[in-house]
């Protein structure tokens, strides 16, 4: 079973990704600096080094390392070996969801700064190094219209080396951003979010999402540049939100049609709990045959071969089923087979 017209946003280029400091990526070098171990595209290991500004910050004492803003900030620094190994660590990640499938790369640097200044130079920054070394288009990721207008200024200024880029995103709350779109005629990302809360249910998410695509109509952009992000909510929260994300999806579909992309964050479904590759599989595939042909997913975790070829009838993927379907209360039942060795 193959799904070849799922189109793939490849999520790692976040700077809210995080490594654990216990971990087997952050070590010492041998002179003893603390920094981030990883693979090029040519195998051998490489080493960033972590600077002194971030060992200062309070995520960084309770053991966690946001990687992609440490390579930003290194990439942007004065200080010429910086400056190398934070491009090299982004240029590897780049071609590495690449290898992996691909269509779109969502780049995001709003942790990067709590200056908006700041976050619109990061932007730039990245779009620029991205530009030059990518095969396929950006998807420019910010909670600021104005970081937005930044990256596709300076996209568009390169001449959009990698065809049409997509906007993350636009929503009830900032229609504007559908103006960005028209301006640089890029695909865009809509949630199904309302204009002050989130919804909730599948009903909620149906009714946003025909408000949004009215915007859409009323400014020329077809369903064929619009990826509806359906909005799901980990299922460790309530068991009830797996289904209000693949009811939503179902409804759309019928309602919407063929032409536009059902999307959403897939791998937000197994936040908190163990065995999260097996989780987001099984989701993925029962996303992806109610009507989902988006997603922004891990492409190295999550192979779409792999998934469209999973065994339904599996015990482990049936134990997972069963939980995002909502018919294991709190999730006790995953946990204790996850507990037992049953899901391997």
């Amino acid at each position: 079973m193959q799904s070849p017209d799922f189109i793939t946003i490849g999520e790692n280029i976040h700077t809210t990704r995080v490594l654990m400091r216990n971990g087997s990526r952050v070590v010492q070098n041998e002179e003893g600096q603390e920094g981030i171990l990883y693979k090029d595209s040519h195998g051998p290991n490489r080493f960033m080094g972590i600077p002194d500004y971030f060992k200062r910050t309070q995520v960084f004492q309770e053991g966690r390392v946001k990687h992609f803003m440490v390579a930003i900030h290194n990439g942007m620094s004065d200080c010429g070996t910086e400056q190398e190994q934070g491009k090299a660590y982004i240029s590897a990640e780049i071609l590495r969801q690449e290898r992996y499938g691909s269509n779109f790369l969502d780049l995001n640097v709003d942790e990067l700064s709590p200056h908006i200044d700041v976050q619109k130079r990061a932007m730039r920054w990245l779009v620029g190094i991205y530009s030059s070394l990518a095969n396929v288009p950006p998807s420019k990721d910010s909670s600021s219209q104005e970081i937005l207008q930044a990256g596709l200024e300076e996209y568009s200024s390169r001449g959009s080396p990698q065809g049409i880029p997509l906007v993350n995103s636009a929503s009830l709350e900032r229609v504007n951003v559908l103006d960005l779109v028209v301006e640089h005629n890029t695909e865009v990302m809509v949630t199904s979010a309302g204009s002050g809360s989130m919804p909730s249910d599948e009903q909620d998410r149906v009714a946003n999402a025909h408000l949004i695509l009215e915007q859409c109509k009323s400014r020329g952009i077809g369903f064929d540049r619009v990826h509806i992000d359906a909005l799901l909510f980990p299922i460790s929260v309530d068991q009830r939100y797996g289904n209000h994300y693949l009811d939503a999806v179902k409804l759309m579909r019928r309602e919407f049609g063929g032409e536009i992309r059902i999307s959403g964050g897939l791998s937000n479904v197994s936040f908190g709990l163990p065995a999260r590759r097996l989780i987001n599989d099984t989701f993925i595939r029962l996303a992806v045959e109610a009507g989902v042909n988006s997603g922004i997913v891990n492409p190295v975790e999550s192979q779409l071969e792999r998934i469209m070829n999973l065994d339904m009838d599996s015990v482990p993927v049936g134990i997972a089923k069963r939980m995002l379907l909502g018919d294991d209360e709190f999730c006790m039942d995953f946990i204790s087979s996850f507990r037992e060795g049953k899901l391997s």
